[in-house]
């Protein structure tokens, strides 16, 4: 099963920054379990959205040519519950003087101004054409852009 956490990117500049949002529906399969009768968004699954939107900003720096991986989460801290109904809106940065080898990012994401999730995480960037189509995927991102 595969969830496409990031349901549109607001704006970004290449090498930089990135934001985005989503969209917690009640129709999503995760909360019929997380919690019964107490549906909260999956902490793990707002610390994917930001490693996702990571992602989106490594390929659209590269011109679609890499991925970002995590491989270590530095920090991550929670401040509370997205549920049904809520818009998460994320962000990501890259932290300035990183090396190539060794890219570190933060993220935070927020529901009404506050915060949710703040993380700290390096990774790595690998082929984008080993894991998806360049050229589908360019056309995703335009439409996740509004381009």
């Amino acid at each position: 099963m595969r969830y496409l956490l990031i349901d549109r990117i607001t704006d970004w500049k290449a090498d930089e920054v990135i934001r985005g949002m989503k969209n917690v529906a009640m129709s999503e399969d995760f909360l019929e379990f997380h919690f019964p009768k107490n549906p909260i968004m999956p902490g793990v699954l707002l610390l994917e959205a930001i490693a996702q939107l990571t992602g989106w900003l490594v390929a659209a720096s590269s011109d679609f040519k890499d991925w970002f991986l995590i491989t270590k989460v530095h920090k991550c801290k929670f401040y509370g519950f997205a549920f049904p109904g809520d818009r998460v809106e994320f962000e990501v940065k890259l932290i300035p003087g990183t090396e190539k080898d060794k890219i570190i990012y933060s993220g935070i994401g927020m529901v009404d101004g506050k915060k949710k999730i703040v993380a700290e995480f390096e990774g790595e960037t690998i082929s984008f054409e080993e894991i998806e189509d360049a050229n589908e995927q360019k056309r995703f991102f335009k439409l996740l852009t509004r381009e």
